[in-house]
């Protein structure tokens, strides 16, 4: 795995290293002395998937209050979408700043990102499979989110959203969130 730090502190773009032939490939996608090398979180305690059918799902932005705070990597198996994080640490020198990846099943690239990030994200295509590890396992009760279209946050989204649930089109101002 290629690790490539982001402009915002503590989130690493991950690009599979592929071992190509006439079968197609193989690649790790999880290796814990590696992430522990990056002197990144690499304890694992849940895994999901989200699959959305039509392009234009928006899904967050989500986070989990302390002290169950998450580190997440996320990676789109299937389909594409484009993944947004905000970094909502106080005392982080890139607090309330925003970044955007594409990630897609073809490209296998992941995000790592560490907790007290919020994280959303829209479909680019149809049948859009996303998997996500987790270092903390979800915890009814504390799951929080930020309005995905705040204007103090500014986030530029590539296309319309087309399908949300009323939880996300709910979620309150960042100001009010923290």
């Amino acid at each position: 795995m290629k690790f490539s730090q982001c402009e915002l502190a503590g989130a690493y773009l991950i690009e599979l290293e592929k071992i190509a032939d006439e079968r197609g490939f193989f690649a790790r996608t999880w290796c814990r002395q590696e992430f522990e090398a990056h002197g990144l979180v690499a304890s694992v305690a849940q895994a999901n998937t989200s699959f959305n059918t039509r392009a234009g799902t928006l899904r967050g932005m989500h986070y989990q209050a302390a002290p169950y705070e998450e580190t997440k990597l996320v990676r789109c198996t299937r389909g594409a979408i484009y993944d947004v994080i905000v970094d909502i640490r106080p005392e982080s020198a890139t607090f309330t700043r925003w970044m955007a990846v594409e990630l897609s099943a073809e490209s296998a690239s992941m995000l790592y990102i560490p907790s007290g990030f919020a994280h959303g994200f829209i479909t680019l295509a149809d049948n859009t499979e996303v998997a996500y590890l987790m270092s903390e396992p979800y915890q009814p009760g504390s799951g929080r989110g930020l309005r995905w279209d705040d204007p103090q946050l500014g986030i530029e989204w590539p296309r319309p959203v087309a399908v949300i649930s009323d939880q996300d089109a709910g979620w309150p101002d960042f100001t009010v969130a923290v």
